[in-house]
């Protein structure tokens, strides 16, 4: 321990103390860590995809996924950076799938006063380890659909398996707009109850 309190900060070694006894099956724990980082993996997703609604799926979907590989974590760096760079995949994900130009770190141009440009790069065909990702996704959110209340269910395969808009969902289902918001952000909430109360879930 004393070689992690040289290198890591007072909150990094307390996210260390709640990743542990999650792994054990507290489920208060899961619940401190989602209320610690909730508010901070909403607005790192929102700057990258500019959607309230869809930055708010992906934070679900980000918490979904760490906590269902928390087991896999290891002291090597914050707890905050490896739940950063789960957001991010999942959201860089997201948007390829989407067909929107991603950044790609690969592709840097110098320019004429010798300084780096990295340009966006547009990438419409997604590779075999996007499509596996896509497919756990899918998977993992099925998991969690069978647990909602069966007005919610419709709602969600909707999409999150048919990939349908808001818009496209009310017209679907001949319904208000406001009201398929409101009742997908319940589902939303639903959800996020079943990821931090019960390792069994994950």
């Amino acid at each position: 321990m004393e070689n992690l309190d040289n290198r890591f900060s007072k909150s990094a070694l307390e996210d260390f103390g709640l990743i542990s006894k999650a792994v054990s099956g507290d489920q208060q724990a899961f619940a401190k860590l989602l209320k610690r980082y909730k508010r901070a993996v909403f607005h790192l997703i929102l700057k990258m995809v500019r959607n309230v609604d869809d930055a708010e799926d992906l934070m679900m979907e980000s918490f979904a996924k760490a906590f269902k590989n928390l087991h896999k974590f290891k002291n090597d760096y914050s707890f905050s950076t490896w739940l950063f760079r789960i957001a991010t995949n999942n959201t860089i994900d997201f948007l390829r799938k989407k067909r929107v130009s991603t950044f790609s770190i690969n592709n840097e141009y110098e320019n004429d006063d010798g300084s780096k440009l990295t340009f966006l790069i547009q990438d419409s065909n997604p590779n075999p380890q996007e499509v596996a990702i896509k497919e756990q996704k899918k998977e993992l959110i099925q998991d969690f659909i069978k647990m909602l209340p069966k007005k919610y269910q419709k709602l969600v395969r909707l999409r999150y398996f048919q990939e349908l808009s808001y818009e496209e969902i009310a017209k679907t289902l001949k319904s208000p707009l406001g009201t398929i918001k409101a009742q997908l952000h319940r589902a939303r909430e639903l959800m996020y109850d079943l990821i931090k109360n019960g390792r069994e879930h994950f």
